[in-house]
């Protein structure tokens, strides 16, 4: 590609041509403050917050939207240019509802950061403000229309990488707010509750529901067994929110950490994973054998079913009817488990740790009462997690490691890879090539399902029988694999498609920042873990084969398929 050289503040700069000044200044190690910009997604100019000086124009140009230009002389940090950015911040506080000691982004929110790099005291800018509009609609996010700051990320996400559009900026000037379609509630428009939103939102107008009063109320209950479960992405993020890099595994520690917060017992999804594996598997191969729907496709992830739910309503036979293993845990700590102590359903209480907002939604779903209750009471994301852990006064960094509990917290290196975007179909094809062939696997590692990235496809040589496998992570790829089915164009016997990019590693509750280096780092701590565990095959894990023994019978029988299946709703758009 052809290169140009321009000059930021002083230096000469060699950059492809087509790329614009920021891009130019990052290169030259020049940091210039963004708010609206996203890499790769957006650059809409719409905060000014990038705006610099470039030697012949007449007025500040915004940096994002430039393209760089053979010769052009550049100041990023001019007194012009410092001046404009702290009027630009000011006029963006001026009507901006200021709680930053109780907002949920106190500490992380970039407009917070800025007003204080630029050293902003004083608003002088007086007038009308937009009014205080909560949306508390949804059981997975809280938007407050008087944090927003239009910066339009939310709506870049929801439409460019979900395409789910539920999202988009209405009215003119001043009254200029954004919102959904006919300014429905959050929970009656076609949102899907990935939360990918609150992940980009740079202040706090998107954030999750907080739901941990109601864990630290069932924690003082002396009647109610509490037991908690972590999901496997949440063990190579948590510690990111107390300081770490990301990447850094806290598997032991976290376990810690729940236990002194009061936790009866500490469990792992990644039991029921492994379950899922069993179960999902099985159905694979009745639907190959028996010429079931094909392709299979999986079911872990709420914010995609609800997607193929509102889109694809014609699709739905293609998806496993298995529940998330969110969902399985809910109903198994609710029956076996409480028989296993001498308790009923509703003297449980079980707490879900996840990545993920939607599973917020999920837990609430009408399908999930099997127990006899709601399966899952509560689910918290990472981020309220940690935010527990730090009221309690724990340091997670200082605790020495622990185990989780038995019975529901032995699990295998197939059921950690869950959280990483290909995860569920490696673990499967671990599980469905020695089920079929009845001879060991010499080579565990399925690479080519592996990556964050579009979708991946590979045939997996299972038996007899070529098994053409995908795996894709985000609602535009699935998009296209479901455009694909519809078209009869998609030759595929099993697909994963998890809602949020790069998987539940990128899930809408994790910390933020998230973004594809942080993503990438957190699929290296899961992976590594995978490596490390002395059981890598769900089939082998031997509590699940306990289960089936004293309990549910066989995969797909009458009794797992009444607590470990569901049945799906069509939605309108």
């Amino acid at each position: 590609m052809d290169k140009i050289t321009l000059t930021i503040d002083g230096k000469e700069v060699a950059v492809d041509k087509g790329a614009t000044v920021l891009a130019a200044a990052r290169a030259a190690g020049v940091t210039i403050p963004t708010l609206c910009w996203l890499e790769g997604v957006q650059a809409i100019g719409a905060c000014r917050m990038c705006v610099v000086e470039v030697q012949g124009a007449r007025t500040l140009q915004a940096s994002c939207v430039l393209p760089a230009a053979q010769g052009m002389v550049v100041k990023t940090h001019s007194p012009r240019v410092r001046e404009a950015r702290k009027m630009i911040l000011q006029l963006i506080l001026s009507d901006h509802r200021m709680e930053c000691p109780t907002c949920a982004r106190n500490m992380n929110c970039e407009l917070q950061a800025l007003a204080k790099e630029y050293g902003i005291v004083d608003i002088p800018f007086e007038g009308a403000k937009s009014s205080v509009r909560i949306d508390d609609s949804s059981p997975s996010l809280i938007r407050d229309a008087s944090k927003c700051i239009l910066c339009q990320r939310c709506v870049t996400v929801c439409h460019e990488i979900q395409t789910v559009g539920a999202l988009f900026p209405a009215h003119r000037g001043f009254a200029t707010t954004i919102s959904t379609a006919f300014d429905l509630p959050l929970g009656e428009a076609a949102c899907v509750n990935c939360g990918q939103c609150a992940l980009v939102c740079p202040v706090g107008a998107i954030v999750e529901r907080d739901d941990t009063e109601k864990v630290w109320h069932a924690l003082a209950d002396p009647d109610k067994v509490v037991v908690v479960q972590t999901a496997p992405a949440i063990r190579a993020a948590i510690a990111e929110e107390f300081g770490q890099a990301p990447g850094k595994a806290v598997t032991g520690q976290m376990v810690a950490a729940l236990r002194r917060l009061g936790f009866d017992k500490v469990f792992d999804t990644q039991f029921t994973a492994d379950l899922t594996i069993i179960e999902e598997g099985n159905e694979l191969l009745h639907r190959v054998q028996d010429g079931g729907p094909l392709p299979l496709i999986t079911s872990c992830s709420p914010g995609w079913v609800k997607f193929i739910e509102h889109f694809y309503p014609e699709l739905l036979k293609h998806v496993s009817s298995c529940k998330s293993p969110q969902q399985m845990f809910g109903s198994i700590a609710k029956t076996w488990y409480a028989q296993q102590i001498g308790k009923k359903p509703e003297d449980m209480f079980v707490v879900s740790i996840m990545p993920c907002t939607a599973k917020k939604f999920e837990c609430q779903r009408p399908e999930m009462y099997d127990s006899g209750v709601q399966d899952v009471d509560v689910v918290l994301t990472t981020r309220e997690t940690a935010r527990m852990i730090k009221q309690a006064g724990i340091n997670l960094l200082e605790l020495e490691d622990e185990m989780f509990d038995d019975p529901l917290g032995e699990s295998t290196g197939a059921a950690v890879i869950f959280g990483a975007s290909g995860g569920v179909m490696e673990a499967a094809l671990r599980t469905v090539y020695e089920v079929v062939t009845k001879k060991p696997l010499e080579n565990l590692d399925f690479e080519d399902v592996r990556g964050l990235k579009g979708v991946r496809a590979a045939t997996v040589k299972v038996g007899d029988l070529d098994v053409k496998v995908a795996a894709t992570s985000g609602l535009g790829n699935a998009r296209v694999l479901l455009d694909a089915i519809r078209d009869g164009k998609a030759d595929y016997h099993f697909i994963e498609i998890m809602a949020c990019p790069g998987g539940c590693l990128g899930g809408g509750g994790m910390p933020i920042p998230t973004n594809w280096p942080v993503r990438e780092a957190r699929a290296r701590a899961i992976y590594e873990e995978d490596k490390r565990l002395p059981i890598r095959k769900s089939h082998e894990n031997p509590f699940i084969k306990k289960i089936y023994d004293e309990f549910l019978e066989e995969p797909l029988g009458e009794k797992s398929h009444s607590l470990l299946h569901t049945h799906y709703t069509k939605r309108g758009v």
